[in-house]
């Protein structure tokens, strides 16, 4: 084992993205997509504790992931307010900020950028320029593809092809309402802590090849 891969306990990945209806079905295709290859999804939907403010939070799981993935594409105005969103910029802001002014651990991040177009940031963040982004149109297979190749990029591991997880996610979805149902759950309202298990069983046992290493499960799930 690496000391680079070695000084994080686990391949932990951090999502940074909306989370809200017109969002969810490129993020449950991020959280498939990462599990697929073999590595945790971490967010600030995995924990509901009264006792801890949100940003503690986000500082305690950004600490903890070697990883993350931010998706910088929601630049409308919101409906309520008119004013647009900026907690995906902010929370690339920590990321990076951990991995410019951390220690020799925080250094080792490395991070996806997603927006609509790979160029469009340069309208809204100029900061970024130079930084290699990633388009993906608003579409969940465009998604899911691009985060396996990074995390094969990334991590150099030997990860299932980019459409053999998306085989295997479209089989997901085609079944996800039949699934949701059988648990007691709306498939269009499923807690994100069933959702990690509903995807992690669904990897276990269908047909498509898995990773090579040993599929990661939810938090607090036993081995």
């Amino acid at each position: 084992m690496s000391e680079i891969t070695a000084s994080f306990e686990h391949d932990d990945v951090f999502i940074n993205c909306p989370f809200d209806d017109a969002y969810n079905p490129l993020f449950e295709a991020i959280v498939f997509s990462i599990f697929a290859c073999g590595f945790r999804p971490r967010s600030g939907l995995e924990l509901e504790d009264g006792g801890q403010t949100r940003i503690e939070k986000l500082y305690a799981i950004i600490d903890d992931c070697r990883f993350g993935i931010h998706d910088l594409s929601r630049t409308e105005l919101d409906d309520a307010n008119n004013l647009p969103r900026f907690s995906m910029p902010f929370e690339l802001g920590l990321f990076l900020g951990a991995k410019r002014f951390g220690d020799s651990r925080q250094k080792t991040k490395r991070c996806l950028i997603f927006d609509l177009e790979p160029y469009r940031y340069q309208k809204f963040i100029s900061d970024l320029a130079g930084m290699d982004i990633r388009g993906h149109s608003g579409r969940p297979d465009v998604a899911l593809v691009g985060v396996r190749d990074w995390l094969a990029n990334v991590s150099r591991r030997e990860l299932p092809a980019g459409a053999l997880i998306a085989g295997s996610y479209a089989r997901f979805i085609s079944r996800k309402t039949e699934i949701a149902r059988d648990l007691g759950f709306d498939a269009a309202r499923v807690p994100y802590v069933d959702l990690e298990r509903m995807v992690t069983a669904w990897l276990l046992e269908d047909e498509a090849p898995q990773s090579p290493r040993k599929m990661r499960r939810p938090r607090g799930k036993p081995a």
